[in-house]
């Protein structure tokens, strides 16, 4: 008969009281007190994973869910407040550290399209509505990069959570009407890039101009201007406000780059600071 017992670790399941848990190893990170209240604010009970729990000489101490046990007590307000524990009685301080150096090694992490299509199965709002938004200019949202796919989900995702549905829309307008389906167009610093101009200079944005204008060089050749400039999303906003003044140096239409380093006053019920993506060209 098969032992199946030697593929379940030897751990018992307790419900122990936050004041008597240690935490704070040489061998961990520190507590992100961002994080802590970030996901406080966002608090779910059924996004709660049992806290890993090594007990050693009577002392529970927690080699894997640090974060948990401050996010559950500043949200109940109570170090007295218990959560679930998976308590291991036969490890050592140097097991533990080797199980919390290695948890992830082989931990596939889920990509963006597919959180967003999780999302999408549990008819959650803001993910409904940007999959009609883009599929209503005959667009698809995808993880195969081809024309008419959109690949840079959480940019999507960004846009219209930093400002807003109407920003996203005139976004991916702009974006269709200029280069035509073209995929590269809508990676995430082309995307970044347009929402950041139509955030700086909102009406004084023509989207005729820009049509006329940037449709005349390809993604590729704009690319190139954004990198002699500097790197990611503002890089390619000043190739953008360079095209779309042209040469003329009087024009009615002609805007200042200088704006774009302005602090932003936007008015479509802007709900964070938009923090740009400076570190890639051209992907998600």
């Amino acid at each position: 008969m098969d032992n199946y017992d030697i593929y379940l670790p030897k751990v018992t399941f307790e419900a122990i009281p936050i004041k008597d848990l240690v935490s704070s190893q040489e061998y961990q990170r520190e507590i992100s007190n961002a994080h802590v209240q970030k996901a406080a604010e966002n608090f779910d009970l059924y996004q709660i994973n049992p806290v890993k729990v090594s007990r050693r000489n009577g002392i529970n101490y927690v080699f894997n869910g640090q974060h948990t046990i401050e996010i559950v007590a500043l949200v109940s307000g109570s170090r007295e407040t218990p959560v679930w524990c998976m308590v291991y009685e036969d490890l050592i301080y140097e097991h533990e550290a080797d199980i919390f150096a290695n948890q992830g090694k082989f931990v596939k992490p889920l990509q963006a399209i597919e959180i967003f299509q999780a999302n999408l199965e549990a008819n959650n709002e803001k993910q409904l509505t940007i999959k009609a938004l883009v599929e209503s200019y005959g667009l698809n949202i995808s993880g195969t990069k081809a024309p008419g796919n959109i690949c840079a989900v959480s940019t999507l995702e960004k846009i219209f959570t930093t400002y807003n549905y109407h920003v996203l829309d005139r976004t991916i307008k702009l974006i269709a009407g200029t280069w035509e389906g073209d995929c590269n167009s809508f990676s995430a610093n082309i995307m970044r890039a347009v929402a950041k101009l139509i955030a700086v200079y909102k009406n004084e944005l023509n989207d005729d101009v820009f049509k006329e204008r940037l449709g005349d060089i390809s993604i590729k050749q704009l690319i190139r201007t954004a990198k002699e400039r500097r790197p990611g999303t503002m890089g390619v906003a000043e190739a953008m406000v360079i095209e779309y003044n042209g040469k003329k140096k009087i024009s009615q239409y002609r805007l200042s780059i200088q704006r774009l380093y302005e602090k932003e006053d936007f008015d479509y019920n802007q709900t964070e600071e938009y923090v740009p993506d400076d570190e890639i060209i051209d992907t998600e």
